[in-house]
């Protein structure tokens, strides 16, 4: 009997966490006047938007030809957790992207056509929906976007054959939207077994993302939101810094946002204009900002602050990735920002901004800033040799310390003090080259920051050290033994087509760069993206030439075999990656050199040297 009760409550206990009672909120969010309340106490926010935190439009592996791809569980809680620990309480999220006609069918989309929808894409917005109960952050839900990149008006009035303007008028193509508002708002999550109109995660729907729509459209839209969900609050997102007084009065829409990017002096000029159009009738809170310096951050912060506006969010945060160091959409004050900020975002303020807002996010509540809590340890991923390590990044940490330790041994070693998982993207977080030929190492990680350091890490190990490698990320000159011709080391230069790799090289036709390595050559790897010149549909495929030898003279062309990776089609202009390899060289072979034949961008280089071969199978040693 004992053990049917303690099956009975283990069942029940997993029925209760299936249920969604993990929630922290009590409340839903409402509106009083121009407050938005938490049941008695007024909710004001300063937080980031995350644009990828149902979709990532940012997977940029090197041979990926596809950015997008869907979040995992880790990404969404790091996403959360990091607002939590801004002490932002709310954040916005993108919308349910819609497929474009013709478009890939490996890329996956929310909206497949009218009535249409992929379960695989809402159960991320479900997981969304339930680390957001469990973590204790507010959901702003935009429905449709104004813009193409992730499928939005144009593409809900393709399906019908019909122009993007047609979205706000056609009877058909607004009833095939209302099939999408209707889908969303009755869904069953299906990690908590409760419909989003009843959960209290959701602050409110946004109508879309910046709209050119007519008020008419909006209020038509708005009505319908209200119909099906009795507990939202409902948002009117058009595309304009300036409220419409007809806004102001009309009752279907319970708040009011807008978004800057423009001067700052025009941007808190209009923001005392809106908060005076709506004192006393509704909330108002600026949905998205942008500014180029940490003054007019503070400045548009101190305007919103002080006047009583609701919230206001800067554009935006990118978190951890679940294959090592961040997520990363382009650079500069409208693109990426990581907590706790890092070096590497220097040029556009990152850490600046990010401790500015984390402490205007307690300010506007009136608290005091708490310390940044120690981190939690991180996950080490499987490592294929030691020029190959990564981790699961952990929430709030500015660096971290690799140790390592051989087999035998008890002894941990550190290796590494300081290492940033916000340097490169998509690349091997840390490469051990101190690691000895043919040893093996076991490894671990531990996060830091200014409150303390984590536990460790799982181990892994032993790694054989199987050979040498060099690794050239092309930063700067250092590594090069000669070179001839002009250079141009780049950085945020068209840095979005080159999927967000800050450190290539550009060389002049005919120039060339030398490379001396400690010992002869056992093969190379060499990254590069092919830019198409003018009047060519595809890049040229004949960017580099290879040569070797075993001084700095007499140096033998080699025969390197050239694989592209082309990117899906797409809007954002990306280069085309390719790779170069090769794996045989002249004997001694100490000296490469690479020569600029074509328009390329130089990525990375990796040399192997020293390698140690591993024993036949087949041979059988006599003693």
């Amino acid at each position: 009997m004992k053990k049917i009760t303690l099956l009975l409550l283990s069942l029940f206990s997993l029925l209760f966490v299936q249920c969604g009672t993990s929630s922290q909120f009590e409340n839903f969010v409402t509106a009083k006047k121009d407050k938005l309340m938490e049941g008695n106490k007024e909710l004001r926010f300063v937080s980031f938007n995350i644009p990828n935190l149902m979709e990532i439009e940012d997977y940029f592996p090197f041979k990926s030809s596809n950015p997008w791809r869907l979040p995992s569980e880790f990404e969404v809680k790091d996403a959360l957790k990091t607002i939590k620990e801004l002490g932002g309480k709310v954040t916005r999220i993108y919308v349910p992207s819609v497929r474009r006609l013709g478009e890939s069918k490996k890329i996956v989309r929310f909206v497949e056509g009218p009535g249409k929808f992929n379960e695989k894409a809402f159960r991320s917005l479900d997981k969304v929906l339930q680390i957001a109960n469990e973590e204790g952050v507010r959901l702003i839900i935009p429905l449709v976007d104004n813009w193409w990149w992730w499928g939005g008006r144009a593409e809900y009035a393709a399906f019908r054959g019909k122009q993007a303007n047609d979205f706000w008028t056609d009877p058909q193509i607004i009833a095939d939207f209302e099939k999408t508002i209707k889908f969303v708002l009755e869904r069953k999550n299906s990690y908590t077994g409760e419909l989003y109109k009843d959960d209290k995660s959701i602050l409110g729907w946004e109508t879309g993302n910046e709209l050119d729509a007519p008020l008419a459209w909006q209020d038509e839209i708005a009505r319908y939101i209200k119909s099906l969900d009795r507990h939202h609050l409902v948002i009117e997102g058009v595309h304009s810094p300036v409220i419409d007084e007809e806004a102001v009065s009309d009752s279907n829409f319970d708040v009011l946002t807008t978004h800057f990017y423009n001067p700052i002096v025009q941007a808190t000029e209009d923001i005392l204009k809106n908060k005076a159009l709506t004192r006393g009738i509704k909330p108002y809170f600026v949905g998205e900002f942008g500014m180029p310096t940490v003054k007019d951050v503070k400045e548009i912060l101190d305007t919103a602050i002080n006047n009583g506006v609701s919230g206001i969010m800067i554009w935006s945060l990118r978190f951890h990735s679940r294959t090592g160091g961040f997520y990363q959409h382009g650079e500069g004050y409208a693109g990426s920002y990581r907590f706790p900020g890092f070096s590497s975002g220097d040029r556009y303020h990152e850490k600046e901004v990010v401790n500015l807002m984390r402490k205007d996010a307690f300010k506007i509540n009136g608290e005091n800033e708490t310390p940044v809590p120690v981190p939690q340890a991180p996950k080490l991923l499987p490592i294929k040799d030691v020029y190959d390590i990564s981790w699961q990044g952990s929430t709030g940490a500015d660096s971290y310390s690799i140790e390592r330790k051989t087999s035998g041994s008890e002894e941990w070693k550190i290796i590494a003090d300081s290492v940033s998982d916000a340097n490169v993207v998509f690349r091997p977080l840390y490469d051990d080259t101190t690691a000895i030929l043919g040893k093996g190492y076991f490894y671990r990680v531990l996060a830091k920051n200014e409150s303390g350091v984590s536990e460790p890490s799982n181990v892994l190990g032993p790694v054989k050290v199987r050979y040498k490698k060099f690794v050239d990320e092309l930063i700067d000159s250092t590594n090069f033994v000669e070179q001839s011709g002009s250079f141009k080391f780049l950085s945020s230069q068209n840095l979005y087509k080159a999927k967000v790799d800050d450190s290539r090289l550009e060389g002049s036709i005919n120039s060339y760069i030398v490379y001396k390595i400690p010992a002869a050559m056992d093969s190379i790897r060499i990254e590069v993206f092919l830019i198409p010149t003018k009047g060519e549909q595809i890049p040229g495929q004949c960017g580099l030439d290879f040569y070797a030898s075993d001084s700095l003279t007499r140096f033998t062309p080699l025969a390197a075999k050239l694989e592209t990776y082309p990117p899906l089609e797409n809007y954002y202009g990306f280069y085309t990656p390719a790779i170069y390899t090769c794996e045989e060289f002249p004997a001694n072979s100490k000296f490469l050199k690479i020569k600029f034949n074509n328009v390329v961008e130089l990525s990375r280089v990796e040399i192997i040297y020293s390698t140690i071969q591993p024993p036949d199978p087949n041979i059988v040693e006599v003693r």
